[in-house]
This record gives C-alpha cells, structure tokens and sequence, in this order.
C-alpha cells in the first residue's frame, strides 16, 4: 500500500485550484475477493462486437459489453467504483502464474485496484469526461524493453514510457532486476525507484498487503475533432510549460490524468518457484513474458456533474475519493458482479492461455 500523508477532513472540501497546484483523489472499488466485475477475452475499444485475443479483468459499470457506445454505461444498473455516479470501465490484461515443473498455468487473483485521478498543475481549465470517452494506454504488442525503467510522460523528451512494474518486498534494499540488465533477458530497473521499473521483476513480491502491482499511466489531452470513439488519435500526453505546469494543445480539453494501479495476489505462489535472481514465472494473458506490454482501457461512465465537482473541489489525496463531501449522487457499496460472454477457462490449472497466446518474450 502507497504511504501517503493524509487530509484531514475539513481540508477535504476546499481543493485547490488545480491550475496553481496539482491535487488528486483516489477512487476505490468493493472487489468481491480475489476477483473483479468481470473476466475474459473481451475488450470493446479494441475488438468491438468479437472475442478479444486475450484475457481482461474489468471493472466498474454493469453495462459493460461487446461494443460500448456513446452514453451507453451512464445507464447501467450498478458498478463496483465507490462513486455512484461513476459507471465506467477499467480494464486491464489478467496475470497468468506458469509452472516451472510442468508448463501449465493458472490465473493469479486480483489482491485490489485502484484509480488515481490527478488534476495536475495545469494552465488548462481541466473538465470531466464526456460520457463514452475511450482511452488505450500502453502496447499490447511490445516486447522490446523500453528506453528507460523510469515512468516517463513528458513528450519533449522523447519515448512515452506510462507503464511500470512495482515489487514491494520485506527487504526493502533487495534489487528487483538482475545487475547490468539492458531488458533484453530481464526487466530494467527505475533508476530513481528501487522497488520499480519496466518488465517483471525477479524476486518475491512480498510486502506487507503489497504484492506484486501494475502501474498504468493514462495521457489527459483529448481532442475532440477524432471524437470519443477514435481511441488511437484522440489523446496525447500535456506538454510541460513553466512553474512546473503542463498544458494542453490549443482547442484539445484538458481532462484528469488516471493512474492505475492493479495488485496481484502472487504471494500464493511464492513457494511454487525458485527465485534464482535471474529469472521469474509471470505471464500477462496476451502471452507476454516481459511485462513490457503491460496496458490498461478506460471508458467514461461519469455523469459529467459529478466527476467536475470532485476535480474542482476534492483534494481527497490518497485518503480516498469516497470521503469527499458532498459528492452529487452520494456513494456505493454494490460489487457488481457480472457475465462474462467469453470467460476464462474454469479449471484451476489450464495447459493453454485463455485463446492459446503463444508464450513470447524472454526465454522463448
């Protein structure tokens, strides 16, 4: 679990004006145990109307389908976000535990998961969602290492690096990666975080209530001209200015910048490996080895009202979303299970991934 200081409560409802200073608030889910809203090979931003190639776990609006248009989850009848008035989607690829004595995989459980909204310093007015927004950060199809292990979001500098892995450990001075690692055979290390960095990491991720964590960035620059539903050209990264302010291009909307944050619960496996310092068992559903094509889809839910109240006035920070005052619909403490059209395969121990995704990546 992030250390954070937290607001007291009276601070709560003052905010602070998010183009003099950057503020956020953290939006929780009720996650029946061990699973989210949803699993499966679906994915409507990427393959609407079909079976997605890999496996997803979703979460929030029950409305969730297929395809997905318009203001299609404002209408659904519930969602696991601890904000009423938020139905949107979440999704992210499942993580898949392999074998080293036979092959055979079986899905690691979602420990919890939790949604950043930042309102960054900005000389932007930073406005809500509009109802259907879709948005894909990270590449599904990368297996090359990235140029850094470091989150990097600042498009003056080169390569887009929004996803990282974090391994919290007892240890806290244990490294994550092999020495000398160039991410070719192993991940890469944040210089500037030891318990971070791009690939999966090769040790035991066992932190206190923190085991092994994706962390996905979402850019907050939308272009309205695309349009919601053109996920591949209507976002891009804000371009950082002066005073530690970074805006929008001129006619985009300056919306909030999610950050994901999915916990695995792999210390159920920590046993059924041996942790060599060179090497690790984890597999992302698409087949990836590398934990370099870790990504996650997003599709706006909000009732707009809503989610512009808790930009403008909620400073809620890590304390959490959901002791805001006053928020317009009021909160949730429905889990919001739901079908899946093509769910993964039921047994505990499957000989193949669910749409048999060849293994790629390191080691093959």
């Amino acid at each position: 679990m992030r250390a954070f200081t937290p607001f007291v409560l009276t601070a709560l409802a003052l905010g602070v004006k998010a183009k003099d200073q950057g503020t956020y608030a953290v939006l929780r889910f009720n996650n029946v145990g061990g699973q989210f809203s949803t699993q499966g090979q679906m994915d409507p931003i990427a393959s609407p109307g079909a079976k997605s190639a890999h496996s997803h776990g979703i979460m929030g609006g029950s409305n969730f389908n297929l395809t997905v248009t318009g203001d299609q989850l404002l209408h659904s009848r519930c969602t696991n976000a601890k904000i009423l008035n938020d139905k949107s989607n979440y999704w992210v690829p499942t993580l898949w535990f392999q074998s080293p004595v036979n092959g055979t995989f079986k899905k690691v459980p979602l420990f919890y998961m939790n949604a950043y909204y930042k309102f960054d310093a900005t000389n932007d007015k930073i406005k809500a969602f509009p109802p259907g927004l879709k948005i894909v950060s990270g590449d599904a199809m990368k297996r090359t290492p990235p140029k850094t292990g470091a989150i990097q979001l600042d498009p003056t500098k080169g390569e887009i690096q929004p996803v990282q892995w974090t391994c919290p450990t007892k240890d806290s001075h244990i490294a994550r990666y092999p020495a000398g690692s160039d991410g070719t055979k192993a991940g890469l290390p944040d210089p500037n975080n030891l318990g971070s960095g791009a690939g999966f990491p090769v040790v035991n991720c066992d932190g206190y209530a923190s085991p092994l964590r994706q962390d996905i960035h979402m850019p907050s620059c939308y272009n309205p001209k695309p349009g919601p539903d053109n996920y591949k050209k209507n976002m891009a990264w804000p371009t950082p200015t002066s005073g530690g302010k970074a805006d929008c291009p001129k006619g985009w909307i300056h919306v909030p910048h999610l950050f994901i944050e999915v916990y695995y619960d792999t210390l159920q496996f920590q046993n059924d490996w041996d942790v060599d310092g060179k090497t690790q068992p984890f597999v992302l559903s698409n087949g990836d080895r590398t934990g370099y094509s870790s990504h996650a889809d997003f599709i706006s839910g909000w009732d707009e009202k809503t989610l512009q109240t808790i930009i403008d006035g909620c400073n809620a920070g890590f304390t959490g979303m959901d002791k805001c005052p006053d928020i317009p619909g009021g909160l949730n403490m429905d889990t919001c299970q739901m079908k899946s059209a093509f769910p993964d395969p039921s047994g505990e121990w499957v000989k193949k991934l669910p749409g048999n995704n060849p293994l790629s990546g390191w080691g093959v």
